[in-house]
């Protein structure tokens, strides 16, 4: 006989003891998962032998129905939920307004982050106010680089001094100091410029404004001040870390803020922050006289524009000699959005560009205002500024025309110019076309002056914002940050470290953050784990001094044990995004001039923001997601930024400009797509094929989107329940008067009504007829994360020994997903079992083995809802 999997789901059958024959277990390439029994008889010679084979498949079946009944409990569990189900409460999830719930909490968290951003900027605009520049100044401060180094005396260096750090749980257990903040300065800024020394004496009153945002807010991240003169001030203190060859590259004026502290990823910089969206059309002379280092500089001059834009701008790139020419030909005509993966496409195609011909200027201004002015009429682009920044050596032409034609009296388009190179023969033409299109004049004659005059036009476009006091709220893109976090349970690594005489028969031990709660019995004084609850709570130290369910916490020792055992912690990345404000000098004297100070920004945990959004609210397969309003992601459990580089995670190439469509594909004509990018509410629904095991395995469901706008933030949520249980909740009677009350609730009950379990599998463990070959263990889960579990054998006899560990991720409860056995049992009729082979496994013949799941439900005037499922792994030696 052979056994392997088929499209269908059957009944795995199984012969009668003592038969011979021979059962094999794979794995095909199908996605939908079953078992199917094959008899092969040595002589079939009469029609007796259909018969026969069709005898040994029932018996097989029910025989293997009812050892998986017997020793998974799935009966006893199912009776105990329908015992339940008078005093139970079943309602139908309403999806939009629980989106529109959770759209309001996460309005209120960000609305929090948003006004520390507003105390940040109002405090260095103060200051500024009353900061008198003083071009002798002399003040020491505490810079990151240098804080607590000694010289070769012994003696604190200077800038540097004894800077007290503590490693700190919600920094990601660095070393911080949060009474105090530090100032970085890049490499190639002078650290003691009478411009930084003024810049960083006047914003030393952030110090206060930082730690009292995060008194009021403690779920406050890093707050920082970038300059507009190079300096970046950060709180909490930290020392910075150079790159490998000791050098400090980052400049907070950079678009991408590429904080290193522990691989801290990008923030937004602050030219996005300074200035509204723009539309911009580079126009670059690429004529003879344009050979040399002035191709060089006029390329780093382009790249360097474009790292200046955002999502919010749209750009264009067009090269000149004797005719135009688009450095993209798909992109003729027209404004394409500044994502990262354009800016990209463009820095490639410039570094291609070869000189050669005369340079005729008017054709690419005429070219560049026909781009502008269509985009504007046809209502595409950013429908805010314009501007053409001409990168040339001289002009000769007369232009005069072309500006009178096109852009004057308006000057609707600023035109910003750049002279290449040491010779200023054509500095007068240049700079006059700038002074009167509104816009500014530069003169770049080595790579190191690119940085600071391609600055100057986002001071420029800022004046508006600053005449007119406009401080805009600047949210980022996702970009990645590195944290620490805990590693999954070791539940089996816990007996050794159990003091028998410090811990009660019946003892719940408490984890931090993630809870578990392990249920001990013992026999004959040693300790047995019977059951282990898996969830998460909101407050655990409230918790561990209190006795709850009826049941004594167990002694302070045991549990500094665990924590010492669970405390271990591995380096991940985490996706973030930020919020930014631009300072503005508010002096009488520069007002006019609108001189933009810097920017000051937060950063906030995409994690964290999404817990507002729990998983266990949306059913098996439901969940949440956030995007911008360029339609891009921000969180969605389908996002997967990471790539595995041996044994380093590392983010994917344009891994933040992952488009809502690319995941959400079964949306082919983007109507949901297009509702949250224009910020709408409402609701869409979708058959869709969900993946499991990786991508491997498929199960099809039909979704209904439910999605709103976050007001005051460009993101859209949305949420997704399936039809059917994910439409359906079930609550008992449980009353629970703080923290997560539905959670709460919900575990409480199932913990109650799954506690017979615990009784019933240590009876057959203790059976003196002994346990079946091949069983292993047993498991249940319930909707709430709970999680109660009985190891038949010892772990040297185990075969299935990677499933459920710690590092067989997808079959563990978490806050993020159900574990992929349970999702699938979810989507198989109660009390029947579906049995697969676990596709990671399905190779390895001396290790194989097979999982019996099934659904437990409730049902209430018709209404269904899962309440848990039951998981039973055997090995080959049980058939």
């Amino acid at each position: 006989m052979r056994v392997r999997e088929t499209e269908r789901q059957v009944e795995l059958q199984k012969l009668p003891a003592g038969q011979s024959v021979r059962v094999k277990t794979s794995s095909d390439e199908e996605h939908h998962t079953a078992l199917g029994a094959v008899f092969k008889l040595e002589h079939p010679n009469t029609s007796s032998d259909e018969d026969i084979a069709r005898d040994w498949a029932e018996t097989f079946g029910k025989q293997l129905s009812a050892l998986s009944n017997r020793y998974s409990g799935a009966q006893l569990l199912q009776k105990k939920y329908k015992d339940v189900e008078p005093i139970v409460k079943m309602q139908e999830v309403d999806g939009l307004k629980m989106v529109k719930e959770f759209a309001e909490e996460m309005e209120n968290m960000l609305g929090r982050k948003m006004k520390s951003v507003k105390r940040m900027a109002e405090t260095v605009e103060d200051a500024d106010f009353y900061h008198e520049y003083n071009a002798t100044l002399g003040f020491d401060y505490y810079n990151s680089m240098m804080i607590n180094t000694l010289d070769e005396d012994g003696n604190f260096v200077e800038l540097g001094g004894e800077f007290p750090l503590e490693e700190n749980e919600h920094f990601n257990k660095l070393p911080v100091n949060t009474q105090q903040s530090v100032v970085q300065v890049p490499t190639n800024v002078y650290n003691k410029d009478p411009d930084i020394l003024n810049g960083v004496f006047m914003s030393e009153a952030l110090n206060d404004i930082f730690t009292s945002n995060f008194e009021k807010d403690p779920t406050l991240t890093w707050q920082y001040f970038g300059s507009s003169t190079g300096f970046f001030r950060l709180y909490p203190g930290i020392k910075w870390t150079p790159d490998e060859n000791g050098v400090v590259t980052f400049d907070g004026r950079n678009r991408n803020w590429d904080i290193k502290i522990s691989d801290l990823a990008a923030v937004q910089g602050q030219e996005a922050a300074a200035t509204s969206p723009k539309d911009i059309i580079i126009a670059v002379d690429i004529s003879g006289s344009m050979k040399g280092l002035r191709l060089t500089i006029a390329k780093h001059t382009i790249n360097t524009i474009l790292d200046t834009l955002g999502e919010n701008d749209f750009v264009n790139v067009i090269a000149y000699s004797d005719y135009v020419r688009y450095v993209e030909p798909c992109f003729k005509g027209i404004l394409v959005q500044a994502d990262l993966d354009n800016r990209e496409h463009f820095k490639l195609l410039v570094e291609e560009l070869q000189v050669k011909g005369e340079g005729k200027v008017k054709k690419a201004i005429k070219e560049s205002f026909k781009i502008l002015n269509e985009a504007a009429a046809e209502g595409r682009g950013s429908l805010c500024n314009q501007a053409i920044m001409l990168i040339t050596d001289g002009a000769m032409e007369d232009f005069q025309q072309v500006f009178e034609e096109f852009n004057w009296p308006e000057r609707k388009v600023r035109v910003f110019t750049y002279l290449i190179g040491r010779e200023l023969t054509f500095a007068d033409n240049v700079k006059w076309i700038a002074c009167n299109n509104k816009g500014y004049y530069t003169h770049i004659s080595t790579l190191a002056d690119v940085q600071e005059n391609v600055m100057e036009y986002l001071h420029v476009l800022s004046r508006p914002m600053v005449i007119d006091h406009d401080h805009d709220i600047i949210w980022t893109e996702a970009y990645m940050d590195s944290v620490v976090s805990c590693l999954p349970f070791l539940i089996h690594s816990l007996v050794p470290f159990i003091d028998v005489n410090t811990v009660h028969n019946r003892s719940y031990c408490i984890l931090s953050q993630n809870f578990i709660l392990i249920l001990f019995a013992f026999i004959n004084h040693e300790p047995l784990v019977t059951s282990v609850i898996l969830f998460q709570l909101p407050n655990t130290a409230e918790l561990a001094s209190q006795a709850w369910l009826g049941f004594t916490i167990s002694s302070v020792h045991v549990v500094s044990l665990i924590f010492q055992l669970f405390n271990t912690q591995a380096e991940s990345l985490l996706l973030m995004t930020s919020v930014a404000m631009p300072v503005f000098s508010k002096k009488e004297e520069t007002l006019s001039h609108g001189i933009l100070l810097g920017v000051v920004g937060t950063d906030v945990p995409l994690k964290e923001l999404m817990k507002l959004a729990p998983r266990y609210k949306l059913g098996v397969h439901g969940y949440a997601f956030l995007n911008t309003n360029n339609g891009y992601i921000l969180s969605h459990p389908d996002l997967r930024p990471l790539y595995k580089d041996g044994k380093k995670l590392r983010p994917k190439p344009n891994y933040n400009s992952v488009d809502l469509s690319e995941v959400e594909w079964e949306d082919t004509e983007d109507a949901l797509r297009t509702a949250m990018v224009k910020g709408e509410s409402g609701t869409l629904f979708l058959d869709v094929r969900a993946t499991v095991e990786k991508g491997k395995r498929v199960v099809f469901l039909k979704n209904e989107y439910f999605y709103t706008t976050i007001n005051e933030t460009p993101f859209s949520l949305g949420i997704v329940l399936t039809k059917g249980h994910g439409k359906n909740a079930f609550t008992g009677n449980v009353s629970v008067e703080e923290g997560d009350e539905r959670l709460l609730q919900q575990t409480l009950f199932d913990a109650v009504v799954t506690a017979p379990m615990e009784a019933y599998w240590t009876a057959l463990l203790l059976n003196a007829s002994g346990i079946d070959g091949g069983v292993e263990t047993a498991f249940l889960g319930t909707r709430s994360g709970l999680m109660r579990m009985i190891r038949y054998v010892g772990v040297e006899k185990r075969v299935a020994k990677k499933f459920l560990s710690p590092l067989d991720k997808e079959n563990i409860f978490t806050l993020d997903h159900f574990p992929v056995w349970y999702r699938r049992a979810a989507e198989n009729p109660a009390g029947r079992f579906l049995y697969y082979v676990p596709i990671d496994d399905s190779t390895q013949v001396d290790g194989r083995f097979v999982i019996a799941i099934t659904s437990v439900t409730v049902s209430v005037n018709k209404k269904t809802a899962v309440a848990g499922g039951t998981i039973f792994p055997f090995n080959h030696c049980f058939y």
